[in-house]
């Protein structure tokens, strides 16, 4: 049984640059396999309506996804979790933590611009997890960019062979349709966010005179071009896929609502079910019949008025059942899941039944950290959820002290999300917030008083970089701290951390002290450091 659901499962994160137009093809998707009836508009910041996959308030405001969602819906037979991730480069940290719990990436290009810089930063992140990518070109509605040039960047930017699976014929207002080139069959466009495409007429054949009668402008470029596609392009291998070695590549425009469909039997058919997991003492299976799962995300007010927190757990093998007994490995705790929900982004319902794959919710009260491992009992860490070290810092401090309860609530609950680091200073005083990117402090600030009551005041910080620290000897830990500590700060999960305002002072640090460890990155609860992915 558990086997059988297993294999329905298809698990994947959507990733682009930003306005690339992957908010939209998440709602496109959704709703073309029936998990939302109407979608919302990612453009009009004042609309009344606004993107299925963007609930926070900013998101609205400024158009943009700064937090990542997740969606579950089902479509031919397979039960799909989706996860829209944001698109900023100053979020990427909680898109890189997605990504580990997916099987596999949807990557989105604007056919205007090709393979922009934050995408390449998420490739990179894909490639070294060997995540198969399926690629669609988004926009060909407007004018863009030659095909043929943007099957070329593709390849050399993922360094991997990219197999089209549907060809367009013009762009633009010129844009006609795509030519499936396994079906041997054109899907004439109609633009129209408000029709599906399985209304789009289909003529059979690349050389069927009917598409030359009827674009003549364009017919004659289209067909030397599949030929030519047919005849240099590689046989896709689904191995090769699996591997990370191919990329299919599907043409369309999102908006309007074209080229979704295929794109979505892709996923169902190409994309991997769930596979296995490593945890620090051994490989856990997904078919296994007892449950393990890790928490790779953490939200805090996806409900303002409940001021709630919800653990985003991917399970890793077994079967959940609502009620059950889970054990938390950090600490030993068992948990309650009678209120456990899975989600269509805002929208939760409770849960009685999920399997290994899936996505699910659990209201957290400060149990869970971003990385914990939850089991049936057995003592298993799961590996491989990063945590970078911030390249920007700022203090912060409360305009009105009588707030001063609210604003360590709120950034207790955020730095637990990963959505911000918070350090407390190893003497006392002023807290330090770090970020990998400017706009986190942003968002930062405007969920402060938003959600939680508190107008704070931040300011640039004399630090510039952090590196966690470790060593083999506890009190050779303790002398470095006590020596150093005006530079030493412990993080959301008390780990030791050293500041710097210049990259001389930890050179010397490093110099001085061989016997501490200076890490980049850190894992789940300072317990784990992947040496590795240091610098």
């Amino acid at each position: 049984m558990v086997g059988h659901e297993v294999a329905r499962r298809r698990t994947f994160a959507i990733i682009s640059h930003p306005d690339a137009g992957k908010t939209t093809l998440t709602e496109k998707l959704l709703l073309f396999a029936g998990a939302i009836h109407i979608a919302g508009s990612v453009k009009a910041r004042k609309a009344s309506r606004h993107a299925t996959s963007d609930w926070m308030e900013i998101e609205k405001q400024r158009g943009i996804s700064v937090a990542s969602s997740v969606m579950q819906m089902e479509y031919g037979g397979c039960v799909i979790n989706l996860l829209d991730t944001p698109g900023h480069q100053d979020f990427s940290e909680d898109t890189y933590r997605v990504l580990t719990a997916v099987d596999a990436a949807l990557m989105v290009i604007d056919a205007a611009n090709g393979v922009e810089a934050q995408t390449l930063r998420l490739l990179n992140v894909c490639r070294a997890r060997n995540t198969p990518i399926l690629t669609f070109v988004n926009k060909m509605d407007r004018e863009v960019r030659d095909p043929l040039d943007l099957i070329d960047e593709i390849e050399r930017a993922l360094n991997m062979a990219a197999v089209p699976f549907t060809w367009p014929m013009g762009m633009g207002r010129g844009f006609n349709g795509v030519f499936d080139l396994r079906r041997d069959s054109m899907r004439v466009f109609r633009p129209g966010s408000d029709r599906l495409d399985d209304e789009d007429e289909v003529i059979e054949g690349l050389n069927n005179p009917e598409i030359a009668e009827r674009f003549s402008k364009n017919a004659a470029n289209m067909q030397q071009e599949v030929e030519l596609i047919r005849g240099a392009s590689p046989e896709f291998s689904h191995a090769a896929f699996l591997a990370g070695q191919q990329t299919p590549i599907f043409f369309g425009s999102a908006i309007n609502n074209f080229g979704v469909r295929e794109v979505l039997e892709a996923l169902i058919h190409l994309a991997p079910p769930p596979g296995p997991r490593s945890a620090l003492q051994r490989q856990v299976q997904p078919s296994e019949p007892k449950f393990s799962g890790v928490v790779f995300k953490i939200q805090a007010n996806m409900n303002p008025a409940h001021r709630d927190r919800i653990a985003f757990v991917r399970i890793c093998s077994g079967r959940f059942e609502r009620g059950m007994n889970l054990r938390v490995g950090r600490n030993d705790k068992d948990i309650r899941t009678n209120g456990v929900v899975s989600f269509l982004s805002q929208r939760r319902d409770l849960l009685d039944i999920a399997y290994a794959g899936d996505i699910i919710g659990i209201p957290n009260h400060g149990t869970l950290q971003l990385g914990d491992t939850l089991t049936e009992g057995e003592q298993l860490q799961f590996t491989g959820l990063p945590f970078f070290a911030p390249e920007i810092f700022q203090t912060v401090e409360i305009a009105d002290p009588m707030r001063s309860k609210q604003l360590k609530l709120g950034l207790a609950q955020l730095g637990e999300e990963g959505a911000i680091q918070v350090f407390r200073p190893h003497w006392g005083g002023t807290l330090l917030l770090g970020a990998v990117g400017a706009l986190q402090f942003e968002v930062v600030a405007h969920r402060l008083k938003h959600e939680y009551g508190v107008e704070a005041r931040l300011a640039p910080a004399k630090y510039q970089l952090a590196r966690w620290i470790t060593a083999d000897d506890p009190r050779e830990l303790k002398r470095f701290i006590d020596t150093n500590a005006h530079r030493i700060a412990y993080d959301v999960v008390d780990a030791p951390t050293f500041l710097a305002s210049y990259g001389a002072e930890l050179s010397v640090a490093e110099e001085s002290w061989k016997n501490i460890r200076f890490h980049r990155m850190r894992e789940h609860a300072g317990l784990v450091f992947e040496a590795h992915l240091d610098g």
